[in-house]
């Protein structure tokens, strides 16, 4: 943490661009963080400067870190709830972060294994045949618009029945649209299944599929270790902050 002052010594005093230049951003942004709760609250001298403290500096280097782990609109609640005293509603969106990356990593682990499970049957009978859309979605779990949607996206290439003009989807884009279906549910973005869907067009294999699943829980367990730092560093802070107040309070009697 940043040193703040010894006993009998006068607390230092930072200016804006001191505390900028420490962090490594701009003095407008730090009044942002001011403006958004990142930083405790500023004082001003008589003149209307801002009186900034260890404090702030600590809050500063903090938020950044906490940023980093749990993102910036995460880190805000975090932070509005230590300054504004709260200390329970911080750890519980600390708690909801880590949570949040412990259903992702089970949602990717399920989805993997239901993609391997899937892309390795035999497509049931009901897909040996072709099918309309509600059939389909009926079949898959999801509903009309959604296959519609994902057309849109071009995930699905389906025909048109030339008397009715109704979507045709053939057994092998009933595949395929059963192996969308299992990576959403999953959680996976529009932005892993589009290269695997035009990856299994195009060589027919779903090993791709998997490896972008893998790809995906690496990320999440580097975001986890961020998540762990910025937590780590809020601890930090929370205790020096109570320390703080302790010593301002004087030994409980």
């Amino acid at each position: 943490m940043i040193s703040g002052r010894s006993v009998g010594e006068p607390e230092r005093r930072w200016r804006l661009v001191e505390l900028a230049r420490m962090a490594g951003v701009s003095p407008q942004q730090v009044r942002n963080y001011i403006d958004t709760g990142l930083l405790p609250p500023v004082e001003r001298t008589t003149s209307g400067y801002r009186i900034f403290t260890a404090r702030h500096a600590e809050a500063l280097v903090t938020a950044r870190q906490v940023a980093a782990g749990h993102g910036w609109e995460r880190a805000r609640i975090i932070m509005n709830a230590v300054h504004e005293g709260d200390v329970a509603a911080a750890l519980a969106a600390v708690d909801a972060g880590h949570a949040d990356l412990a259903r992702e990593r089970a949602g990717i682990a399920a989805a993997a294994e239901a993609f391997a499970a899937a892309a390795a049957a035999d497509p049931p009978p009901s897909s040996r045949r072709n099918a309309l859309i509600g059939q389909l979605a009926r079949a898959i779990g999801v509903r009309p618009p959604v296959l519609r949607l994902w057309e849109q996206r071009g995930l699905l290439h389906p025909t048109r029945d030339r008397a009715t003009g109704y979507r045709i989807f053939e057994p092998a884009e009933q595949r395929t649209a059963h192996l969308i279906a299992v990576l959403r549910r999953g959680n996976v973005p529009f932005a892993i299944v589009h290269p695997v869907v035009e990856t299994m067009r195009a060589t027919g294999s779903t090993a791709r599929a998997l490896a972008e699943l893998a790809r995906r829980d690496e990320e999440i367990q580097q975001t986890s270790r961020r998540r762990l730092q910025g937590s780590a560093a809020l601890l930090a802070y929370l205790d020096h902050e109570s320390g703080d107040a302790q010593a301002l309070t004087g030994p409980p009697r």
